[in-house]
């Protein structure tokens, strides 16, 4: 199989439950660099989100961050292409999510903000630590997330997200948003709505990356697990979902590997690319 770039989810597919890139993942990385393959990082995350050892990583060049929203050259400093949610629009969803108990994120510019007082309880909104501690350590912590959001006024914004603290709210919620039309609405972990600008996606993105590149979609290579992952499975010439991946992702996959906390991303490229 002649595989030139990949796309790897984070959460949920390349890092483990603990949010660790595991040594034997690291190394099947590099042995796919040494390859010649473009390793993409393709997260539903804002760019600073991602951990700075997979910024760091030797040949790990390109990050498709927010659900496609923003694709960045971590090489040359620059962005590739961006497709932002209008700032009416953007605003419109942010009014539904504060009708509901939810921390709410806005993402503009590659950062991701949020209000203090919702990043301090964390805890009550999301069940596991080490999601508590991403958000912690990467979000940008304001007193009044309405007051940035008039800050960027006349600006479109990368994504806009919610963490809902009941269920039954998400999906009434997401209802709602979907009728705003203009949107790309998905969920990547338990009881969350991100919020794209129709033509921001995961599969359009890497897509649109390879056309950058020159790397045709039969080609290119996705890894995920989560319903924003959907349309990156569907699009790539071959799409792998973890075993702990939705029933959607593994029904559009063309296999299904180990889970994360299996090294699973990993082994499927072992098996397929090197």
């Amino acid at each position: 199989m002649n595989i030139r770039m990949i796309g790897f989810d984070l959460d949920g597919t390349l890092l483990n439950d603990q949010k660790e890139l595991t040594e034997y993942t690291r190394s099947v990385l590099s042995r796919a660099r040494e390859k010649g393959v473009e390793l993409v990082v393709a997260t539903g995350r804002p760019v600073t989100g991602v951990p700075k050892e997979l910024l760091e990583f030797p040949g790990m060049r390109y990050v498709l961050a927010s659900n496609g929203g923003r694709i960045v050259d971590r090489q040359e400093k620059k962005v590739i292409y961006e497709c932002p949610v209008g700032y009416d629009l953007a605003v419109r969803v942010l009014r539904i999510f504060d009708e509901y108990d939810t921390l709410k994120e806005i993402y503009f510019d590659g950062m991701g903000y949020a209000k203090e007082e919702e990043i301090a309880r964390a805890e009550y909104y999301v069940g596991s630590q080490p999601v508590v501690e991403y958000i912690r350590s990467t979000r940008a912590g304001v007193p009044d997330l309405w007051e940035k959001m008039r800050e960027m006024e006349g600006h479109g914004l990368d994504k806009v997200h919610a963490v809902f603290r009941r269920e039954e709210d998400q999906k009434e919620a997401r209802r709602r948003i979907e009728k705003l039309g203009g949107l790309v609405v998905t969920s990547a972990i338990s009881r969350n709505l991100e919020a794209n600008a129709l033509g921001a996606d995961k599969g359009t993105g890497l897509l649109r990356l390879g056309s950058y590149l020159g790397i045709p979609r039969e080609e290119i290579m996705a890894c995920g697990d989560g319903e924003n992952d959907l349309a990156m499975i569907r699009s790539v010439g071959f799409g792998v979902a973890v075993e702990n991946a939705v029933e959607s992702v593994k029904e559009a996959a063309d296999y299904i590997t180990l889970s994360n906390n299996e090294n699973g991303a990993a082994l499927a490229v072992e098996k397929f690319v090197l």
